[in-house]
């Protein structure tokens, strides 16, 4: 929905006012399973990438806020590590899951996508959006670590397991940091689904590169309002995936500590 939602100039038969109205003109029109597409390559990018992603946030966390606060939780540390993180899907991940999602892909599979756009475009088209997907993830990662770690002393303020604070923070710190940066992400997905209609209306050939190129097209296009295409769609997609994402973590991590202090009082 997020995908449809960003496009600039799309189909006539694929315009939507909201989330509710795309939803259901995609379930009518194109099958029940298509808001799905994609979803193999999201999960396989998806595992990896969270281990690594929570694996090195309590280490960089304590850290930072040691170095920086000499212990506690500091704001400041919690920006940084966002701005260290790095993306934590791949690019060419993003760029198939995108071509799958657009109106009227022509492609069936994840390998079809990707040989399909390898043999056409050449394999620098998997990273055309590279530098945007990277600046965008710095103040994305930055203001979610800070918004959580911020909703949690206010409302967990103890930082005992509590699943509700955990989705609750979670949640609101998905759509903050989701919102903030919808400009960046309506230039990612032009760069990676190569809208046809949208580059024809401003009489680009070819093919559209750069963070700046796709800046100055979305606004030819769509003007201020087009940088927030899809903001709805977007938001509506972070608060649940981070609420999850969260509530997962501190499950295990009250988990595996509570199980590791239970084994060291036994011996």
């Amino acid at each position: 929905l997020q995908t449809r939602m960003q496009s600039l100039q799309p189909d006539p038969k694929a315009q939507y006012r909201t989330v509710y109205e795309a939803l259901k003109k995609i379930v009518l029109t194109e099958g029940f399973w298509r808001p799905l597409r994609g979803i193999n390559v999201t999960m396989l990018g998806a595992g990896p990438a969270h281990a690594m992603y929570f694996a090195c946030y309590e280490k960089m966390k304590k850290s930072l806020s040691d170095t920086i606060q000499h212990g506690g939780n500091s704001h400041l540390a919690n920006g940084i590590f966002g701005f260290l993180h790095k993306k934590k899907s791949s690019q060419l991940t993003a760029l198939v899951k995108q071509r799958m999602q657009m109106f009227n892909s022509p492609y069936k599979s994840v390998l079809a996508c990707i040989r399909t756009v390898q043999k056409t475009e050449g394999f620098g088209a998997f990273y055309r959006s590279y530098t945007t997907q990277l600046t965008m993830n710095v103040p994305f990662q930055a203001i979610h670590f800070i918004t959580y770690e911020f909703m949690q002393e206010q409302i967990n303020p103890h930082r005992e397991y509590n699943p509700r604070t955990h989705i609750v923070s979670g949640a609101i710190a998905g759509a903050v940091a989701a919102a903030a940066t919808t400009p960046l992400d309506v230039c990612k997905t032009l760069l990676n689904t190569q809208e046809n209609m949208a580059l024809s209306s401003v009489n680009i050939s070819g093919h559209l590169s750069g963070m700046v190129n796709a800046f100055k097209t979305v606004y030819q296009l769509g003007g201020i309002s087009g940088y927030f295409r899809g903001v709805q769609a977007r938001v509506i997609y972070q608060m649940p995936s981070t609420a999850i994402a969260w509530s997962v973590y501190e499950f295990f991590k009250y988990f595996l500590t509570k199980h590791k202090l239970e084994k060291r009082t036994s011996l």
